[in-house]
């Protein structure tokens, strides 16, 4: 019996599953939908997390210039979320604007009584910045992590011998399509080093093109759940699905188990028809150890927020035997 062995949020999202699925889709997906927040078209690709009594979320909006930014919404039940319509500011330590050319793809994740976002940024091409919050106000600008070309990437949610961890995707400019999962370690967040490879596209069809880490990984008594997209080239174009794995506690560069079926791949419509079709991309999970479930948000054809639910017990065991 796999166990959750942090976070308690009975009121999380949730749905009964209808049969012995190992992920179920919600049944009023998406929860967000196009236009949401004025000149902003599309929200897709975003964190929750719980602050305090409500659900909050750091959002990729793609502005009507086609310029993504950071926004935040919040929510009190994690399905219904209100937008502040101006755009996330991040300030520098001396307290002047730290300027963004664009931002997309967040992930945040609580690590001590800090709340730290990563997201796609620009420098000199797209790599990982990296900034920090106490109250979802004011936010500071740490630096980037990785030079480019990188993307996806992922803190741990909590220090491993001593170290923070990243997983991150090194990647090229976007057109040539590779991409492997790495992991590197800090001790202050500023200087990371010790990179290592995780994990590389496989020869299952879904996942033969690249891989990346998506949501923070969850730790578990079976080891670090970790969900991931794969990435597939087909004549119509590229094709992202959900897959997930479990790595080593104390070594999370080691996978223990990875699935070689998919979890999910776009099936419904709004999952195949959008922005960017056949889009299938997890970037945050909501999860309770007493009841082991765990809420899936993700991002679908580059245009909407949707969500999926599953459980702790049924998805190791699928990880395993699959």
């Amino acid at each position: 019996m796999a166990k959750i062995l942090h976070s308690y949020l009975p009121n999380m999202p949730w749905q009964e599953p209808k049969d012995d699925e190992v992920i179920w889709r919600y049944d009023n997906n998406p929860i967000i939908d196009r236009n949401p927040i004025k000149d902003v078209a599309r929200i897709f690709n975003s964190a929750v997390v719980k602050y305090k009594d409500k659900f909050v979320g750091i959002f990729r909006g793609d502005t009507k210039t086609t310029i993504p930014y950071m926004y935040y919404g919040e929510s009190t039940d994690g399905i219904h979320f209100t937008f502040r319509q101006e755009k996330i500011v991040l300030h520098n330590e001396d307290g002047t604007i730290h300027e963004l050319e664009y931002a997309y793809d967040p992930r945040v994740v609580k690590i001590d009584d800090e709340y730290f976002i990563m997201w796609c940024d620009s420098y000199n091409g797209p790599t990982i910045g990296l900034a920090k919050t106490k109250d979802f106000e004011y936010y500071t600008f740490i630096g980037r992590p990785f030079l480019p070309y990188n993307r996806n990437g992922v803190l741990f949610p909590r220090k491993i011998n001593g170290e923070y961890v990243m997983l991150s995707r090194p990647s090229d400019t976007g057109h040539t399509q590779f991409g492997d999962i790495f992991i590197s370690h800090s001790k202050d967040m500023i200087y990371w080093g010790k990179h290592e490879i995780v994990m590389k596209p496989d020869w299952q069809w879904w996942q033969t093109s690249k891989v990346g880490a998506g949501p923070i990984p969850i730790e578990t008594d079976e080891g670090w759940l970790l969900f991931y997209h794969g990435v597939t080239r087909t004549c119509n174009g590229l094709v992202y699905s959900m897959g997930a794995c479990l790595l080593d506690i104390d070594n999370p560069s080691h996978v223990l188990h990875r699935t070689g079926s998919y979890l999910m791949t776009p099936e419904m419509p709004y999952e195949t028809i959008g922005f960017v079709p056949n889009v299938v991309f997890p970037v945050a999970t909501l999860c309770d150890k007493e009841s082991g479930r765990i809420a899936i948000y993700y991002g679908a054809a580059d245009t909407y927020v949707c969500l999926a639910f599953t459980e702790i017990n049924r998805l190791v065991d699928y990880i395993k035997r699959n």
